[in-house]
This record gives structure tokens, C-alpha cells and sequence, in this order.
């Protein structure tokens, strides 16, 4: 979004990974300056001469498709990221023709042209995050009005709201099932702190609550994470907030959830599964999961596993009957939360766990190593030839 507008863009409080590192090169590569001053990001667009994303850093980050939606033309490879099921990009394309985009799709490029854009009304099928943010920086720069319907309500939209309203956009309704939005003639730049990340939170909780631990973490986005404290107090942990605290306090075994079925937001979100299912391998009775986001987002079960879980996957449903026990063995991390997942196994199994590719835990978590090493696990990061471990 920083590229909507020709001045400078600081992102303020801006982790260290790999996906934000990523695109940072690929606006590099397109003439943008992209310069990091501590944990302050700098985005100067004033020279960019390119609209086409290289192959190679593309295909690494699912991300690089939201460049589409900030170009008026652009050519981009079908976008990479984690192997967890098909993730076409047919709404973010279906959006953007509704607003007057050319779009031909030629042996894996796909290349718009946005000449012809213009305001109007957008309907989504389905109410995806990333086609619903993509439309939006689309459509801000376009003189009339443009409504979007049967938009996702993920709280991550909202902040991008306020972020481009704060460059000058006209943005309203994120959070509900309608955005309207205002074209303005042109964005400034600003100065942003994005919001804090809701699935780092839940992801420190659950190393919290697997371990019998107690945790207090900071600026934590509450209002968004009902569904996660939801299933940890069901499993018997015990959450207190204050104004800007959340302490967690954990029973010495969990027990097992009824049921968990991720869900668009205020739903239980898709990207917490993988750490919940770790959870239930070890609590006191039967737990069923139930993936209705991604098709192929049981990846870490097998490895689990091999550690001793009992997880059984029948198509989109995990059913998951804890066990007294888990030991350590060698596993390897085969997306960004299956891999969390695995390390949050790792912290109660019996012996030493080796979590092969970590770098893909590196895609959504700021040395997660140095996080839990801060709250008492033994781990340590590794660095073979053939990656991180």
C-alpha cells in the first residue's frame, strides 16, 4: 500500500521476517527505495521505473500478488508461499475486472492493465482476505465511489483501512461485511505502526499453555483473539486481561475441545489450527478439528505423530486422541504454522526435537528461537548446509 502514494512511508515497530524482507527486495528491483533504520522500515516509491515482479522473489511470497492491486499495470508470476493447498488467485483476478482491469493470464504471467479502471460496486464469492485488500488499494485512487460486498471482516483489513486513511484515503466499513470507499486523487505519505500480530500471540499462548507455564504478553489485539481464548479456556487454561496485559495461566494437563472449526473472522482463525492440534496430542480425552479454509493444511499431523500424537486425518476433519506422552525425534516444518506447531510440540516432548527447515518458521515469526528461549525452553537454531534447523 506504502506504493499508492509517491512520498515516503515509515512502518514503524516493523518485525524482522523473511515475507517482509521479500518484498522489500521485490520493490527494490522495481526502482523503489526500501531502507530499514532499526525496527523502522523506510519506503521511498519515487523510483520506481517497473511494474514487472521478478520471477524468482515472487514465487517465494504469497504477498506479492497485493502488488496487483497497488499498480494501475502490472506483470507478476502466479505467487508463491506455503504449501498448504490451492489458494487460487481467481478472486483477487475476478475483483479487479469488476473494476475495469484487463487481465490475460499467458504460461504462468499474469498481466494486467488498468487503463480502463474505474468505480463501481464489487461483489466477492467468498469473503477472502487477500482479494478483499487487494480490491480496496485498487479502488482508492478512482474518482466515484466503490462498494464492496461480501468482504472478509479480519481485523488485519481494518488496520490496512486506517493506514491508507491516514495517507489521505476515504475508507470505511472494514470489520463489517460492506467497505465503501471514496476515491481521492492522491495519497501522502505517513507515518504507521501496523497493529500487533494476533497469531504471534496465540502461538505464544499455546507454547504457554503446552508447557503447564504461565506467560504475560503485552499489546495484545484481545478484542480479535475471542476464538482462541475460547478454546484455551475450554482446554482448562485460565486468561486474565487488564488494559494492556494478558496473563495466561495453564492447568498441569489439557483437556480436550469438543470440537474446532476455523472460520472467516470472528470465526476461529485457520492460521491457529496447527497450533491447537499440538495441543490436543497431549490433553486428557479426544479432540476434532475440522480445516474448512485451506484443503491441505494438515501437513505437521504426521510428524506429530512420529512423535507419538494420535492424529487421524480424514480429508478436512483432524480427530486427535491425546496421549500421555510425546518424544523427540527429527520432523521437519513443511509450512509457517505446521512448523510453529511442531516447535511448540518440542517444548513438552520427552528428549531432544529437530525441526528441519525453519527457515519457513522465519515467514511469520521474529526469531521465534530467542522468544521462547526468553520464557525458559532449551532451543537453539542450527545452521546446516542443507538450512536451518
Amino acid at each position: 500500500a506504502a506504493v499508492l502514494t509517491s512520498e515516503k512511508t515509515f512502518l514503524e515497530d516493523c518485525p524482522f521476517l523473511s515475507d517482509v524482507e521479500h518484498m522489500g527486495e521485490i520493490l527494490r528491483t522495481l526502482g523503489c527505495r526500501v531502507a530499514r533504520h532499526s525496527r523502522t522500515l523506510e519506503i521511498d516509491p519515487q523510483g520506481m521505473h517497473s511494474y514487472e515482479m521478478p520471477d524468482g522473489l515472487a514465487k517465494k511470497i504469497r504477498s506479492s500478488i497485493f502488488l496487483l492491486g497497488s499498480f494501475r499495470r502490472a506483470t507478476v508470476t502466479f505467487p508463491g508461499g506455503c504449501e498448504i493447498g490451492l489458494r487460487p488467485i481467481d478472486l483477487h483476478l475476478s475483483g479487479l475486472r469488476q473494476l475495469g482491469v484487463r487481465i490475460r493470464e499467458e504460461g504462468g504471467v499474469i498481466c494486467c492493465e488498468g487503463d480502463g479502471m474505474r468505480a463501481g460496486d464489487v461483489h466477492f464469492d467468498y469473503p477472502s482476505v487477500g482479494a478483499t485488500e487487494n480490491v480496496i488499494m485498487a479502488a482508492v485512487l478512482l474518482p466515484g465511489q466503490t462498494v464492496l460486498s461480501n468482504v472478509a471482516r479480519e481485523p488485519e483489513i481494518v488496520d490496512l483501512q486506517n493506514f491508507l486513511n491516514a495517507m489521505g484515503a476515504r475508507v470505511q466499513g472494514a470489520g463489517t461485511h460492506t467497505i465503501v470507499i471514496e476515491g481521492v486523487s492522491s495519497l501522502h505519505g505517513v507515518s504507521y505502526r501496523p497493529m500487533a500480530d494476533r497469531i504471534v500471540a496465540g502461538t505464544m499462548l499455546a507454547a504457554a499453555a503446552i508447557t503447564g507455564g504461565t506467560i504475560c504478553l503485552h499489546r495484545v489485539p484481545a478484542t480479535d483473539m475471542h476464538a482462541v481464548f475460547s478454546k484455551l479456556k475450554e482446554m482448562g487454561c485460565s486468561l486474565t486481561q487488564d488494559r494492556d496485559s494478558l496473563l495466561l495461566r495453564a492447568p498441569r494437563r489439557l483437556q480436550a475441545f469438543t470440537q474446532l472449526q476455523t472460520q472467516p473472522h470472528p470465526g476461529f482463525p485457520t492460521d491457529m489450527q496447527a497450533q491447537l492440534l499440538a495441543l490436543a496430542t497431549l490433553a486428557e480425552g479426544t479432540s476434532v478439528l475440522v480445516e474448512n479454509v485451506f484443503e491441505n493444511r494438515y501437513g505437521h499431523a504426521g510428524d506429530l505423530n512420529r512423535m507419538g500424537a494420535d492424529v487421524l486425518i480424514n480429508g478436512r476433519t483432524a480427530v486427535v486422541k491425546g496421549v500421555g506422552e510425546l518424544y523427540g525425534t527429527r520432523v521437519t516444518a513443511r509450512d509457517l504454522r505446521g512448523g510453529a506447531a511442531l516447535a511448540i510440540a518440542g517444548l513438552k516432548a520427552k528428549g531432544e526435537t529437530v525441526i528441519e527447515q525453519a527457515r519457513l518458521i522465519d515467514r511469520g515469526y521474529e526469531q521465534l528461537e530467542t522468544a521462547l528461549s526468553s520464557l525458559g525452553a532449551e532451543i537453539v537454531r542450527e545452521h546446516y548446509q542443507t538450512g536451518d534447523t
